[in-house]
Formats: structure tokens, C-alpha cells, sequence
């Protein structure tokens, strides 16, 4: 008797695209709920962007995985939330001189701002390459460097940051998902230069 060949069912393109829209949706969710510990942000960004990469490359993972990777992320990774805290509380200073009309007051708000966008820059590109074991000051010098070498990039990853903040502006929950969108993108952008 002559055996049937079956050939494994695909996904459509469009289902497929689906599923990874849908997990970057619920990567956000992960992501803010690990935030919850408000310098856990970086570990949090981490671990999601780990999850997408993991799921882009066709690897097993969800909840249990994200969990092991924030716990490795955060060990370490909770100086760096320390520190991006820190950065905003001295942008909040300048731009309170700013607003006291102190001379130059409006040329430190403006570098004060532009520092922090590109210092939030930098954390989400270290944080969309970080695996476990890597040190994060490494991260953050190397992603400094392609945070200016990379306009283009880096650029695409503050029009994801401004997506998320129009999105809270717009309606405030719908922010929480678009997180890992955000992760996604800065994924996308590590890879575009890993490949040029």
C-alpha cells in the first residue's frame, strides 16, 4: 500500500505577522508589570525584548522565560533604573531653571533634554541586546556608540517612545501594550545595524 506524503500545514503570512503583533502586545503588558518596581524598568525592557527575540526565532518561550530573564536582568540591571531616574531628576532641575528664567536657563533645559532623550536611547538599545551574563555597563557603552553612529536607528526608536507617549496622552492603558511594540522596534534597529 502506497503511503500519503502530508505536507505540514503553514501559517499564512498574515497569521503569522498577526502572532507576533499579538506577542508584542502582550510583551507590553509584561514589561509595565515588571516595571511596577520603578527602577526595574531596563531588566523589564530586557527580558521583553528577549521574549520577541526569542519568538522571531522561532524558539519556545513565554511567561516562565520572561521571569528567568528578568530575574537575571534585574541583578544588576536595577543601577542602571537607579540611574536613569537620577538623569531625569537632573533634567527636571534644568528645566525648573528654564522656567525661573536663570541666564543660559534655556540653553541647559534645551541640553538637558536632548541628553535624556539620547541617554533613553542608549538604555533601550542596550537593553534590546542584552542576554544573560552580559555586563551592563558594556551594554551601554557599546549602545552609546551606535546611539550616535546611527541616527537613522536611533531615531526610530524616539518615534516608538513618542507612539507610547501619544498613545497615554490619547488613551493611558493603550500605552501598556504598545511597550512591546516599542521593544520590537529597537529589536529591529539593533538588528538593521548589526547588518550594515
Amino acid at each position: 500500500m502506497a503511503q500519503v506524503r502530508v505536507k505540514p500545514r503553514k501559517e499564512s503570512v498574515f497569521a503569522e505577522r498577526f502572532a507576533v503583533f499579538a506577542e508584542c502586545l502582550l510583551a507590553g503588558v509584561w514589561i509595565t508589570v515588571a516595571s511596577l518596581g520603578v527602577v526595574t524598568y531596563p531588566a523589564a525592557f530586557a527580558a521583553g525584548a528577549r521574549h520577541l527575540r526569542r519568538l522571531t526565532a522561532h524558539e519556545s518561550g513565554g511567561w516562565r522565560e520572561f521571569v528567568a530573564d528578568f530575574r537575571a536582568a534585574v541583578r544588576r540591571g536595577w543601577a542602571v533604573g537607579l540611574a536613569g531616574w537620577l538623569a531625569a531628576a537632573a533634567v527636571w532641575v534644568d528645566v525648573q531653571a528654564v522656567r525661573a528664567g536663570i541666564p543660559g536657563g534655556p540653553l541647559v533645559g534645551a541640553v538637558g533634554v536632548l541628553a535624556l532623550i539620547g541617554l533613553t536611547v542608549a538604555g533601550l538599545r542596550a537593553a534590546a541586546a542584552w542576554t544573560p551574563g552580559a555586563r551592563w555597563r558594556e551594554l551601554l557603552a557599546a549602545a552609546g556608540r551606535r546611539t550616535v553612529l546611527d541616527p537613522a536607528g536611533s531615531f526610530l526608536v524616539i518615534a516608538g517612545l513618542a507612539v507610547v507617549a501619544l498613545s497615554a496622552w490619547f488613551i493611558a492603558p493603550l500605552a501598556v501594550p504598545v511597550l512591546g511594540a516599542v521593544a520590537a522596534a529597537a529589536i529591529a534597529v539593533e538588528e538593521r545595524y548589526r547588518h550594515r
